[in-house]
C-alpha cells in the first residue's frame, strides 16, 4: 500500500469542495428558475414523498451506489463522502438560505449558485478521492462498450423527463447550468488538480458530473 503525503490536504479539499457543492445547489433551489437534470429528479421526488432535497440526495446516492455492484466499480473516499456530505450540506442551507422575492435578487442567487457551483466541482474533482455515486453509474456502463458522452445524455436525459413529471423545476437555470458549469469547471479545476492518490483511495476515475451537474 503506497502511503499518499498529501492525503490530510486532499480530504480538506474534498469537504471544502462538497459543503460549497451544497451551498451552491441551495442557492438554485431558492433562485426557483431551474435545476440541473439530476437535481429536477432530486426536487420531484422530494415534492412526491415529501422529504427534504437534501435527504432525497442521499438516499437516491446510496440506492445508486448498490447498482455500481453488478457494474464492479470501486468506490474511493470521496464517493462516500460525495454521498453524504452534499445531501446534508443542502439541507442546513435551505434551512438559513431566505428565499428571494424579486426577479433581480432571484437571478443573482442563480448567477451565485451557478458560479459557486462551478468552483466547487473544481475542488471536489481535483482533490482526486473517487468519483460521485452518479458519476460512477455512468463510467461503469460507459465500460460495457458504450459511448461515455451517448451514457451521459441518457442518463442526464431521464432523470430530467423523470424530474419534472414528478414536479421537479425546468427552467432558464436548467438551461444556465448546461451552457456555464462545464467552462467554469474547465477553468478551475487546474488549479485545484492534485492528481490521482494514491491506492486504494482513488476509486474508479473522476469524471465531472457536467449537467447537468449536481451532486456526482
Amino acid at each position: 500500500m503506497r502511503h499518499d503525503p498529501d492525503l490530510g490536504a486532499r480530504l480538506g479539499q474534498l469537504v471544502v469542495g462538497l459543503v460549497l457543492l451544497g451551498l451552491a445547489l441551495a442557492l438554485v433551489v431558492e433562485a426557483d428558475l431551474g435545476l440541473d437534470p439530476w437535481n429536477v429528479f432530486h426536487q420531484g421526488v422530494s415534492e412526491r414523498v415529501g422529504v427534504g432535497l437534501g435527504w432525497v440526495v442521499i438516499a437516491v446516492g446510496a440506492v445508486i451506489l448498490l447498482l455500481w455492484i453488478p457494474l464492479r466499480q470501486r468506490p474511493g473516499i470521496g464517493t462516500i463522502a460525495n454521498a453524504v456530505v452534499v445531501g446534508l450540506a443542502i439541507e442546513a442551507a435551505i434551512a438559513v438560505f431566505p428565499s428571494p422575492s424579486g426577479l433581480v435578487a432571484r437571478v443573482a442567487f442563480l448567477v451565485v449558485g451557478v458560479t459557486l457551483n462551478g468552483v466547487a466541482l473544481g475542488l471536489y474533482i481535483g482533490a482526486g478521492l473517487g468519483p460521485g455515486p452518479r458519476d460512477g453509474l455512468m463510467t461503469g456502463l460507459a465500460a460495457r462498450g458504450h459511448s461515455v458522452r451517448v451514457v451521459r445524455t441518457a442518463i442526464e436525459l431521464a432523470a430530467l423527463v423523470g424530474g419534472f413529471a414528478l414536479g421537479g423545476s425546468v427552467g432558464v437555470g436548467t438551461v444556465v447550468f448546461a451552457l456555464t458549469v462545464g467552462p467554469i469547471v474547465h477553468a478551475t479545476l487546474p488549479r485545484f488538480d492534485r492528481g490521482p492518490a494514491a491506492p486504494p483511495l482513488e476509486g474508479t476515475a473522476v469524471v465531472p458530473d457536467l449537467p447537468g451537474v449536481g451532486p456526482g
